[in-house]
């Protein structure tokens, strides 16, 4: 038989402290192709700092991230190539256009033709008609728009997104979700990090709840939303 493929992301023992405070506490993860988490919890759960430490941003103080077999290290840039980002931070420059942009961020991840992918992750966003305006020149939603677009560029295998439906109105959300949706295929995972489980809930294969830098649950999304909501507040309220 051949080997079994690695997992897409496998973190073992990730800790992270802030001060007095731990952000993460010993979290273990495994994410298969095909698989969309949703990672739940209250302010200051240790979301962020997750998804920080799975992107290769953030050195965690103990544990190991593995991504398609190969560990992330913050020196070894090619282990990073198949992950895609959306944070807080839109990650764009002020200083340059929004083509600009998205042709930069495509050469750092060796996209071809990477002028007319720019102008066609901008099309899938609606944001076209903005492609020569400058970040600091678009509402937050169009900001929005344009950070995913950058995200979704290189076509990632492992795309994590930090409240990917901030300043979204209904349309861009609904595109948003339809790209996920075609995203999320047999080769190809998704983390998805917010405050409100119905806005990804069809898309999603599985529910994490993180408090205090630690797994409270960790399973297949349940059939019934609210039957999970209210699980989820006995939870965290403890």
């Amino acid at each position: 038989m051949p080997p079994a493929e690695p997992p897409l992301v496998e973190a073992r023992g990730l800790a992270r402290r802030y001060g007095a405070v731990r952000a993460l506490r010993g979290l273990d993860l495994t994410l298969e192709r095909g698989e969309v988490l949703l990672v739940l919890g209250p302010n200051g759960a240790g979301k962020s700092t997750l998804l920080r430490s799975l992107a290769g941003l953030l050195r965690p103080e103990a544990g190991t991230v593995s991504i398609l077999g190969r560990p992330l290290t913050r020196d070894d840039p090619d282990a990073r190539r198949p992950i895609g980002l959306l944070s807080h931070q839109s990650l764009l420059y002020d200083e340059l256009t929004l083509t600009e942009n998205l042709v930069l961020a495509g050469k750092l991840y060796g996209v071809p033709n990477t002028e007319a992918r720019a102008r066609a992750a901008l099309e899938e966003q609606g944001l076209l008609d903005r492609a020569e305006a400058r970040p600091r020149q678009l509402s937050r939603g169009m900001l929005q728009r344009a950070a995913i677009a950058r995200a979704l560029l290189h076509d990632p295998a492992l795309l994590l997104l930090d409240e990917p439906f901030t300043g979204l109105d209904f349309i861009a959300a609904d595109r948003l979700r339809a790209l996920l949706a075609t995203h999320a295929t047999a080769d190809r995972g998704v983390v998805i990090v917010t405050h409100h489980a119905a806005e990804a809930w069809d898309l999603v294969t599985r529910i994490g709840v993180l408090a205090g830098g630690q797994w409270l649950l960790e399973v297949p999304k349940p059939d019934d939303i609210n039957a999970f909501q209210a699980r989820y507040l006995e939870l965290v309220r403890g």
